[in-house]
């Protein structure tokens, strides 16, 4: 089973455009590197450097950027949705991303799945003040309702101490439980996502 070659897409939902340091940025390809570890090859895009246009179309016209997007992420097996925390909420952007997947709902095959029944999803987060575990729960709901499948394991986080403001990129080392979470998510992701690419979901209907 290991033998399977599977692909990552990493979102990280950043308000800050590159070149521009991120600490979503960071923990995303420390997630991107571990699932490297099992085989699978992975690739990162800053959404706030795209013109993603609001609303729940494939496509909103006017030089909208989200199609481009939307096939990277069709063609990955494991989607990594990577979001800071701003004021207890996941950031703009990625209630963005996650408003345009909402689209996915009216795109099936020819046996009536979703075109992201059998894709992974799991979600990291950052910041320096409380809220990863009701953003992580939050963007599992709305990842699992579009046809993701969310492994067991599949949130990874960092807040900083209460009322101290400190960011992830500054810290020298990475925490002994961001890091062995990192580990376990990526093994858990990929060991599902050859399972569903040997084993697909039954038809609808």
């Amino acid at each position: 089973m290991t033998e399977t070659p599977l692909t990552a897409l990493a979102l990280t939902c950043s308000l800050k455009p590159s070149p521009e340091p991120s600490s979503t940025d960071k923990l995303a390809r420390q997630v991107l590197d571990e699932l490297a570890a099992h085989g699978v090859r992975g690739d990162l895009v800053r959404v706030v450097d795209h013109d993603v246009r609001p609303g729940v179309e494939k496509d909103m016209g006017g030089g909208d950027e989200w199609p481009a997007i939307r096939e990277r992420v069709l063609a990955a097996d494991i989607l990594v949705l990577a979001t800071p925390t701003w004021v207890g909420h996941p950031s703009s952007v990625a209630q963005r991303v996650m408003e345009r997947l909402d689209a996915e709902l009216s795109e099936t095959d020819d046996q009536g799945r979703l075109l992201t029944y059998g894709k992974v999803a799991v979600v990291a987060v950052v910041g320096n003040e409380d809220g990863a575990h009701k953003i992580i729960a939050d963007c599992f709901q709305a990842l699992d309702d579009v046809g993701f499948t969310i492994p067991a394991s599949g949130g990874t986080y960092w807040n900083n101490e209460a009322m101290t403001p400190k960011d992830y990129i500054e810290l020298e080392r990475t925490p002994d439980p961001v890091a062995s979470t990192n580990k376990k998510l990526a093994a858990n992701a990929a060991h599902l996502a050859r399972l569903l690419k040997q084993e697909r979901y039954p038809p609808v209907g």
